[in-house]
């Protein structure tokens, strides 16, 4: 009876400091983890507010009172703070119906990318007023 007590708490000698190393596989992974989906939700937030101010920057240079020139000052003017600008243009469609777009391209805020630096490209269109 007392060789069956002291069998169960002790641990073979193989297993010393296996926690530790247990404990470091698994928070690799968990902060690896934690820190692609804080990444994936920067470029779903950037990518959002690059849109919103495209698409701002379009509506605001389809007024009827306004120039291209108007909607490319106003897209800057919304991102300039959150974001180093690499390219702004302002395209008129052409057709019966008159069209404007405005394109931003921007590198996004790196926290967690394996594969270095991405440019992001967004458009934002609005029909022009006659």
């Amino acid at each position: 009876m007392t060789h069956g007590r002291r069998g169960r708490g002790r641990r073979p000698v193989g297993e010393d400091g296996s926690g530790v190393v247990d404990f470091t596989l698994v928070s690799v992974l968990v902060v690896a983890l934690f820190l692609l989906v804080m990444q994936i939700g920067i470029v779903l937030h950037t990518r959002n507010v690059m849109v919103a101010a495209a698409a701002e920057g379009a509506r605001y240079a389809a007024n009827a009172d306004r120039t291209p020139a108007d909607g490319v000052a106003r897209t800057r003017e919304l991102l300039a703070d959150t974001f180093a600008l690499e390219g702004l243009a302002v395209t008129e469609g052409s057709g019966s119906v008159g069209t404007v777009e405005v394109v931003a391209s921007a590198d996004l805020p790196v926290v967690f990318f394996p594969v270095g630096p991405l440019r992001l490209t967004v458009r934002g269109h609005a029909l022009e007023e006659g």
